[in-house]
């Protein structure tokens, strides 16, 4: 980035600071913070920074419109004295459990092929997919979802109850949401029920319990048993026949056991035919490919990781890492939403250095190499990320 773009950038980062001061997040004077500037040597990272460090006599909004920063972060853990020069010097308190989701990491993008708006859409659906499994199956309760501003979401977790967790414990939660190492056996539980005449022992069954990963397998068999009892029987023999090793005789032979085992199945068991268990085992794969999180695991695991401030802009977009309210997830559109209130409204023009497009404000720009005049905010978008520079006035 040459000069002329990098202090054109830094001056409107400023500009938009005196509009807009973000609010710091909960004991911000337990977390230590950081910032990278704006410096023609490369990325120089200030840190081990207290909130009194940061803000002196005045307060946030002070200082980022004075420092007029590129990037902005705060750690998820406090600390007794947060801007000592150590780890082992800060004194430990606890951490927030953090999320990220980067659309670069997903399975089944492709950065190099797929645009930032593709890649945008792949991550708001794997945030949805998270956030389930967080208030479904964790019950969580405290959580803060940001956009990151750059290629996908945070989600900070701020119950009491995760504060004290240690590095293994955050790993065990991670497992979980990946569904690390996780079999189809390991999901089912066996069950004794009364033998019958003759016997002296009980048999045993086998089921899916309610919750977790058993209870969302159990709840995909339910709803493709519904599916098979709702067609004919011609088409639900094929549709069982889709399944590895399930051939025409197991496929009636599973429907039959289906229809005449309806209240078994509704209570988990999948012992009532041989091909259900079967079955069962293929949905079970597919849950985990549909609804696993595929979240950054060394973000969470990691009780001394800086992250971004809300409110702040993101030094290789000029998008806004944004607060999203719960309620407001699914109608949220980065590319919309987080544009900033100060790149509006005004158009600049840029040196185009390689033909790219930009998808920001409900539009798309498709830039040429060369001089062009486009909004400011896609202008500022171009040059955070290296595909055009501040033309000349």
């Amino acid at each position: 980035m040459d000069g002329r773009t990098r202090e054109y950038l830094k001056g409107r980062f400023g500009d938009h600071y005196r509009r807009t001061a973000p609010s710091p997040p909960p004991a911000a004077n337990e977390r230590e913070w950081g910032y990278i500037t704006w410096s023609s040597g490369g990325t120089t990272m200030v840190r081990h920074h207290s909130y009194l460090d940061l803000v002196g006599g005045g307060d946030l909004g002070d200082f980022l419109a004075g420092e007029r920063p590129r990037h902005v972060y705060f750690s998820a853990g406090r600390y007794d004295d947060p801007g000592a020069g150590t780890m082992g010097q800060k004194g430990w308190r606890g951490s927030d459990l953090v999320f990220d989701l980067d659309a670069d990491h997903l399975p089944g993008v492709d950065p190099e092929a797929d645009s930032y708006a593709e890649m945008l859409r792949e991550c708001k659906g794997a945030l949805l997919r998270l956030l389930d499994l967080l208030e479904s199956d964790f019950d969580f309760d405290d959580m803060t979802v940001v956009f990151s501003g750059g290629r996908g979401y945070h989600v900070h977790v701020r119950d009491p109850g995760v504060q004290g967790l240690s590095r293994t414990a955050r790993r065990e939660i991670v497992d979980y949401l990946l569904g690390q190492d996780l079999e189809f056996e390991d999901i089912v539980a066996t069950e004794a029920v009364a033998g019958s005449a003759g016997r002296s022992s009980p048999a045993q069954k086998r089921t899916l319990p309610d919750g977790g990963w058993a209870g969302r397998t159990r709840e995909r068999l339910d709803a493709f048993v519904e599916e098979l009892l709702a067609v004919d029987e011609s088409e639900a023999v094929e549709r069982l026949r889709e399944f590895d090793g399930i051939g025409e005789g197991k496929a009636t032979a599973a429907l039959n056991a289906a229809r005449n085992n309806r209240r078994e199945l509704d209570r988990g068991n999948v012992d009532v035919h041989p091909a259900v268990y079967s079955i069962a085992r293929h949905l079970f794969a597919e849950v985990l490919d549909d609804e696993t999180a595929p979240i950054d695991e060394p973000v969470t695991t990691d009780i001394n990781r800086l992250i971004r401030l809300p409110g702040s802009l993101h030094g290789g977009t000029g998008l806004a890492v944004q607060h999203i309210d719960r309620a407001a997830v699914d109608d949220f559109d980065p590319l919309v939403d987080a544009v900033p209130e100060t790149f509006r409204n005004n158009d600049i023009a840029v040196y185009v250095r390689e033909e790219t497009t930009v998808e920001l404000g409900g539009e798309s720009f498709r830039l040429t190499e060369g001089v062009e005049s486009v909004p400011e905010y896609a202008g500022v978008f171009a040059m955070a990320r290296g595909h055009a520079t501040k033309a000349g006035e």
